[in-house]
């Protein structure tokens, strides 16, 4: 950890911190919170850092004065996290904690520059307001001059929001080798470039990414504007999510508005890929609203409207459990959804070692039953889940 130490000492002294992201807790505390993220703020006239804590449904800030920043970054590393994404205005570090508190720090060249300390300004982005974004501009979102227009306000700020979460899964994104990454469903493919340009231009990662959607007018729009762009790694193609079968391997898998099945579909292609990454916003879950029925859930099923949305709320838990299962750590984020509801939920999955696997079994397993349910996902990934023959002879 001495490396570490030195690395906070140096941005401490230099007052350099633009900004860090500490996430993967090494186990859930009871203090409930899964990431912190810190930030230089001005405060009567004295740099001090903000620490926002995130919880599943809130973020709680404290701010401490430059002079114990060092101290408390060691802290939540030694006691809390294993990785860390620091940004400085010489350096991006990424740091990597082993179980056995063996310290990695990886570092690229800078990717951000120093913004306004004041405490009271707006909330700064990941693509900056102000600043000309190429894809932005020609998708109608920012003019020339980099002002975001009033009317794409909205889908300005779900489209950081989106980055922000590709943001805390780079550390379980592989390193030292190009990336290939596949968005299932990509439509008008907003975020499958930022997505690109994030990580290709911002983050100057080596990366190939494919576009697919059945909406032939529409991939020939995005392939143009991607030539135009000189994005030459970024491909769209017209194809189904069960048909396509040109990689062998993919290391992030992207799915926004797959209906119904399609999302697992999805799922189950990015498992076998053995993808490193999933971030899936699923949309007309209607599989189970015909199949859950408990006299006990009466109350509530007796309601067409609950019923929808406990179908619904219950398949991405079921979604969740299976990935869980599969060795995947999954989490159920709110995510900023402009084209079907105000929010929506989003599931990001990211390779973990699989733990306890006949306990999660059972827990899922009772919750299926419970609910008399025979979810898509389960019946397509068979082969990989515990007691897949108890289960193939019911399917059938």
């Amino acid at each position: 950890m001495e490396a570490l130490r030195n690395l906070l000492h140096q941005i401490t002294e230099q007052s350099s911190l633009i900004a860090a992201t500490l996430s993967q807790r090494r186990k859930a505390g009871e203090d409930g919170y899964t990431k912190t993220v810190i930030k230089p703020v001005m405060l009567k006239g004295a740099l001090h850092y903000q620490f926002a804590y995130h919880y599943s449904n809130k973020v709680l800030h404290e701010n401490i004065p430059a002079a114990s920043l060092r101290d408390e970054l060691m802290k939540l590393f030694e006691e809390s996290f294993r990785q860390g994404l620091l940004f400085t205005a010489d350096a991006d570090y990424q740091v990597l904690i082993s179980k056995k508190y063996k310290v990695s720090i990886l570092t690229k060249s800078p990717t951000k520059k120093p913004g306004n300390l004041m405490h009271n300004r707006s909330k700064q982005y990941i693509l900056e307001e102000g600043k000309p974004v190429p894809f932005l501009v020609r998708l109608g979102i920012m003019n020339p001059e980099g002002k975001v227009l009033a009317k794409k306000y909205d889908k300005f700020r779900q489209i950081n929001r989106f980055l922000e979460m590709v943001q805390d899964a780079l550390p379980h994104l592989p390193e030292g080798r190009p990336l290939t990454i596949v968005d299932f469903g990509c439509g008008k493919s907003y975020l499958t470039f930022a997505l690109y340009h994030y990580l290709s231009v911002e983050m100057r990662r080596e990366l190939k990414v494919v576009g697919l959607d059945l909406k032939s007018d529409v991939i020939e729009h995005c392939g143009m504007l991607a030539k135009d762009l000189q994005y030459q790694n970024l491909r769209f193609l017209v194809g189904d999510i069960a048909d396509y079968d040109e990689l062998n391997k993919v290391d992030m898998v992207v799915t926004l508005h797959a209906c119904d099945t399609a999302t697992d579909a999805a799922l189950e292609k990015a498992v076998r890929w053995g993808a490193s990454v999933i971030l899936s916003v699923p949309c007309c879950q209607h599989e189970l609203f015909g199949q859950v029925n408990s006299p006990v859930l009466d109350p509530l099923l007796s309601h067409g409207i609950l019923k929808e949305r406990f179908s619904a709320l219950a398949t991405d838990a079921i979604r969740a459990k299976l990935l869980d299962i599969m060795g995947y750590k999954t989490q159920l984020l709110e995510f900023i959804d402009m084209e079907h509801t105000p929010k929506n939920i989003l599931i990001r999955a990211v390779k973990a070692k699989a733990t306890d696997t006949n306990r999660l079994w059972q827990e899922y397993s009772e919750f299926r039953d419970f609910l008399k349910a025979e979810p898509y996902l389960e019946k397509v990934c068979r082969d990989l889940l515990p007691k897949a023959a108890d289960w193939a002879g019911k399917a059938e």
